[in-house]
């Protein structure tokens, strides 16, 4: 048969299947969950802090958001004292009211 002749007889594609297979040592398995483990924990949100009064918070640091429970916001929400950004005189202090998730905390 020549080459000509061979490259002009159809194919039939259905009958090629690519498989393909992943191995994995049961240590490299366990390596690979401890990973996916630690990406989740970091990814999750941490919780703020919970203060009875404006004046508990002693050492706010920056990005540190703490959550104060004083009656100022409407119901359903709590004042959210924010480190947002330096200043000469130290950290600078944002608050905003946020909304209220689960129950009340004292």
């Amino acid at each position: 048969m020549s080459d000509q002749q061979r490259w002009a007889e159809p194919t039939d594609h259905r009958k090629q299947v690519m498989r393909f297979e992943i191995s994995l040592s049961p240590d490299r398995a366990a390596q690979c969950l401890g990973a996916v483990a630690v990406v989740v924990l970091l990814a999750t949100p941490a919780r703020a802090q919970y203060v009875g009064r404006e004046q508990d918070i002693t050492d706010l640091r920056l990005g540190q958001r703490v959550q104060v429970d004083d009656g100022t916001c409407p119901a359903g929400q709590v004042k959210e004292v924010l480190g947002s950004r330096m200043s000469e005189a130290g950290i600078v202090r944002t608050t905003t009211c946020v909304p209220r998730f689960g129950p009340k905390k004292k």
